[in-house]
């Protein structure tokens, strides 16, 4: 639920548009509202669990995810369904921080890596399948059940949650850090909301220079505040870990160099290869299988190689993946596009229960909370600095080869960058260099992708592999659990 509603909105969009006759701003925070609260809660998030109860947080933010899923269904105009979208993300922050923390809770040694190596295949299948879910939904039944396709889910998993699943927090945890909580959520907040505004508000408004500005600022008071703390929501002495450190730098490049593509990949399928929205759902399939399938084919490596060693040939696989991608040219067609989904389909299923199983081994036992916040806010941090920066210079590369050809106008080339071909309203002359613009800026994004997975690969080679014994950290005391 929480991944796919990252996604599958993107394909819902021009319905909202003209049902609720949105504006630009309106409409782009549909999709912002959510990222922006979840980005900047989910820390905030496993510290709360830690202290109050995994499956306490867990099942608030079921119910209170279900139900702003509710309320985005029944949305009378585009301000309503922002509002819920933002609430929405409130409770998608408690459970990003939780799941995984209560799956370290649960199960240990080879238990762990098979349940991790599920968790790995339900999240990377998310992220892909999206765009095939939206294109189903919007096509066959309305834009409103993308939302209320959530409740009966929501529901149910409330209600196993209460009966299945036993509850443990951190027996240490004995107060509530409120300034730690504060400043990190809104220095997040901030700093999320700067990037995802950047290209639409101007890099160089005062808003947007003012909310990078205090959001940084802010971070570092956090930081100072955190090191005076007995027991803090972030423990900022494990970034003089290597092994932690490195980890958390190949969950972000990850996130910014692969998963940040997905948007401007579903726009050259369904805007410059002219596929409907089902039709290029279908398209992400080749991907979509070997993020499954992998991590439930490859689960005993867990327990039997070298954490980097995954981290780094997962990483590695991505990147060669994403170069692979590079054979794609104006007159391409989709088979040029399988050889880069399949291999990067099989670095990201091998990627995400790595991640996963080393968030969870690089801190305290007792704090699971704490260590699956940080990791999901690395992987959505990453997202959104990905969407931003990569979508500024898919639109910069556009510009540049609509000007060689003679047209100019950055409202042209934002247009272009988020719509393919519909940005020339049927002007042929126009129709034919918009596939050339977009591809060229397509390449690029691509390469800086394929990267930042190298940099994640070299993170994992020189940082994890240099002090992979996290379990050099401390040994706690189990987590008390009470049936």
């Amino acid at each position: 639920m929480l991944l796919v509603d990252i996604t599958i909105v993107n394909v819902a969009l021009p319905s909202i548009q003209r049902e609720l006759d949105a504006s630009l701003t309106g409409l782009q925070w549909v999709v912002d509202a959510y990222a922006i609260t979840l980005a900047a809660l989910i820390l905030t998030a496993g510290a709360l669990a830690d202290r109050y109860g995994r499956r306490l947080i867990f099942a608030i933010g079921v119910a209170l995810f279900t139900v702003a899923s509710l309320l985005c269904g029944v949305a009378w105009n585009i301000a309503s369904l922002d509002i819920a979208r933002a609430l929405q993300g409130v409770g998608g922050a408690a459970l990003f921080a939780t799941a995984l923390a209560l799956i370290g809770a649960e199960y240990q040694g080879r238990e762990r890596a098979g349940a991790i190596a599920i968790w790995g295949s339900v999240i990377g299948v998310a992220v892909a399948s999206g765009p095939l879910a939206g294109g189903v939904i919007t096509e066959w039944l309305s834009w409103r059940w993308v939302f209320f396709v959530n409740v009966p889910i929501g529901v149910a998993v409330f209600v196993i949650a209460l009966m299945k699943v036993r509850e443990s927090r951190d027996p240490r945890a004995d107060r509530t850090d409120y300034a730690g909580l504060v400043l990190f959520s809104a220095s997040l907040f901030l700093i999320v909301f700067g990037l995802l505004r950047g290209n639409g508000e101007g890099w160089g408004s005062g808003q947007i220079v003012g909310s990078l500005v205090v959001g940084a600022a802010l971070l570092v008071i956090f930081v100072l505040v955190e090191r005076r703390q007995a027991r803090p929501m972030l423990d900022v002495s494990l970034f003089r870990v290597p092994a932690f450190v490195g980890v958390q730098l190949a969950t972000f490049c990850i996130g910014a160099g692969m998963f940040a593509l997905f948007p401007f990949l579903s726009i050259y399928i369904q805007d410059i290869l002219g596929y409907s929205p089902l039709k290029a759902g279908l398209g992400f399939l080749p991907f979509t299988v070997f993020v499954f399938a992998v991590p439930l084919a490859t689960r005993n490596l867990a327990t039997t190689k070298p954490m980097w060693l995954l981290l780094a040939v997962a990483m590695a696989l991505v990147a060669v993946g994403l170069v692979l991608l590079e054979i794609v040219s104006p007159t391409s067609g989709y088979e040029a596009l399988l050889p880069g989904f399949i291999v990067a389909g099989i670095g990201t299923g091998l990627a995400n229960p790595t991640i996963a199983g080393a968030a969870l081994r690089v801190v305290d036992p007792a704090r699971t909370g704490m260590a699956a916040g940080i990791s999901n806010t690395a992987r959505i941090t990453g997202l959104a600095v990905g969407v931003a920066v990569l979508g500024a210079i898919l639109q910069s590369q556009i510009g540049s080869s609509l000007r060689d050809a003679g047209f100019h106008g950055s409202s042209l080339s934002a247009a272009v960058a988020s719509s393919g071909e519909r940005a020339a309203h049927g002007d042929a002359r126009l129709l034919g260099v918009i596939p050339t613009a977009f591809v060229s800026g397509l390449d690029t994004i691509v390469l800086i992708g394929a990267a930042l997975l190298v940099v994640g690969a070299l993170a994992a080679l020189f940082l994890v592999r240099r002090a992979e014994a996290p379990a050099a950290a401390p040994e706690a005391e189990p987590a008390t659990e009470t049936s």
